[in-house]
């Protein structure tokens, strides 16, 4: 015989309240039922394994608590990394993630069916654009979309980026500073905000140094095409002395080219990354690097989700949120050898 499945009429029964106070404990209400009623319901619903039915919920408060995410390089850690902050911190406020990993960097109306089909209350976007189309389904539905990390000029969302001119214009000083001359920058797909942002603030800190890259190669921001390019950068340029990747895992891959080419790090080349992954700290790479505020990017792109949800926000904003340098071992100190 099967068991009976738990409802929050149980619960309520057990815990000695109305069964509208369930309902309440577990929605958007709780902080209304006072603290001793709202323990008594916790309590009795662990001891009875009860979950409550987010659907259910949905149909009775108009509000499903669904967050939908869009990214597309998984095999980029920091995105894996960002996507478990999200979930985590998002659970801790009562709400669910839908996730969807997109086949390209323009997502398509035809991709993001399932969070209309599932009335998100929101979507965050991370290494993407929206389409025209997709932009505008979304708006008819009055559904609020945040970039997260990433752009769109004259764009009607709201977007959260660290700011990558600034850390580039401060990696260009921090490589001059050190005595580097003849510097290769490996950067990322063009036309998006990120890798424009962080080539213009490199090549400003450049001229204000009155230098010029001695090249820039397109490393894709992955680890294999950065090890192809920049075997081939340093084979064609001999003298280049450093290498700014436009991220971490770009400078894995051109580490790899270095030390294939039986040059060491950072006696013969200086190699500088970006977003401080975690494997940036393992000892095979101890990586400097500029640290992305992964924590507060996040908690901001909730803060905003939340303000709009609630009425709060008139406009779309835009939040440009500083990050760090991170100096470990790999770019050497050739000032005293200028």
């Amino acid at each position: 015989m099967k068991n009976k499945k738990v409802t929050a009429i149980d619960v309520a029964k057990l815990a000695g309240v109305s069964q509208p106070t369930v309902s309440r404990v577990f929605s958007s209400e709780g902080q209304s039922v006072s603290a001793e009623k709202r323990k008594r319901v916790e309590e009795a619903a662990k001891l009875l394994g009860y979950q409550p039915n987010v659907f259910a919920q949905s149909l009775i408060t108009n509000k499903t608590r669904i967050i939908g995410i869009v990214m597309t390089n998984l095999h980029n850690p920091f995105y894996p990394e960002v996507l478990s902050l999200f979930y985590e911190k998002l659970s801790k406020k009562g709400y669910h993630v839908l996730f969807i990993s997109s086949a390209s960097d323009s997502i398509e109306e035809q991709e993001i069916h399932q969070f209309i089909k599932y009335h998100v209350e929101a979507v965050i976007v991370t290494d993407a654009l929206l389409t025209s189309s997709a932009a505008e389904l979304f708006e008819r539905q009055n559904t609020p979309v945040i970039y997260f990390n990433r752009y769109s000029r004259n764009s009607r969302n709201h977007a959260v980026i660290c700011d990558n001119y600034n850390a580039a214009f401060q990696i260009g000083n921090y490589l001059v500073e050190s005595g580097h001359r003849n510097i290769c920058y490996i950067s990322g797909p063009e036309n998006t905000s990120t890798t424009e942002d962080r080539r213009k603030g490199f090549l400003d800190s450049l001229r204000k140094n009155k230098l010029k890259p001695t090249v820039i190669v397109n490393g894709n921001y992955d680890a294999e095409e950065s090890y192809r390019v920049a075997k081939q950068v340093l084979l064609e340029h001999p003298t280049i002395d450093s290498l700014f990747c436009g991220n971490d895992i770009s400078a894995f891959g051109a580490m790899k080219a270095v030390t294939d080419l039986g040059k060491r790090i950072p006696e013969d080349i200086s190699v500088v990354g970006f977003d401080d992954i975690r494997m940036a700290r393992w000892p095979l790479y101890n990586l400097t690097t500029w640290k992305q505020p992964m924590e507060e990017m996040v908690e901001e792109t909730i803060n905003i989700m939340l303000d709009h949800i609630g009425n709060k926000l008139d406009s779309p904003t835009t939040k440009l949120i500083p990050g760090e340098l991170i100096v470990r071992n790999s770019v050497k100190n050739r000032s005293s050898v200028d």
